[in-house]
């Protein structure tokens, strides 16, 4: 089993990938980010709009908590495309991300941009899984 030191859980998603997500999803239109890298506010507490793009903390507790809110917004007419680990065999996959919404694995692993366990800027090392997009309509 590995061990891995985790220092913090903010890594920013790639802007290529933000491009892309902008333009395939919600038209060239601009969107709402509850949990952008660093944020001074708790994107839980926030009030989403129609078109919101969700990178959230891939922490198990706060993971889960965006999943259960995009799918609350999307029920309100709301679109929520999330970046998340894939991660299939675990409960919120089957019980809510599988039944309410289109699934889009990513080809390749994500590079995310962020500081590492070592205190270094890291923008060309992969993530430790594989990643897919979840689109709650």
């Amino acid at each position: 089993m590995k061990i891995r030191k985790k220092e913090h859980d903010n890594w920013e998603t790639p802007k290529d990938l933000i491009i892309y997500i902008k333009y395939k999803y919600f038209g060239g239109k601009d969107f709402y980010d509850p949990c952008p890298l660093n944020s001074d506010f708790d994107g839980l507490k926030t009030e989403w709009k129609e078109r919101n793009f969700i990178n959230p903390p891939y922490n198990r507790k706060d993971k889960e908590l965006f999943i259960r809110k995009a799918l609350e917004e999307s029920k309100n007419g709301k679109v929520c495309v999330m970046l998340l680990p894939v991660s299939t065999s675990t409960i919120i996959f089957h019980e809510v991300i599988y039944p309410n919404c289109d699934l889009v694995f990513i080809k390749k692993r994500v590079k995310f941009e962020g500081i590492n366990s070592y205190g270094e800027l890291v923008s060309n090392k992969c993530g430790m899984h594989d990643s897919m997009l979840c689109i709650f309509r």
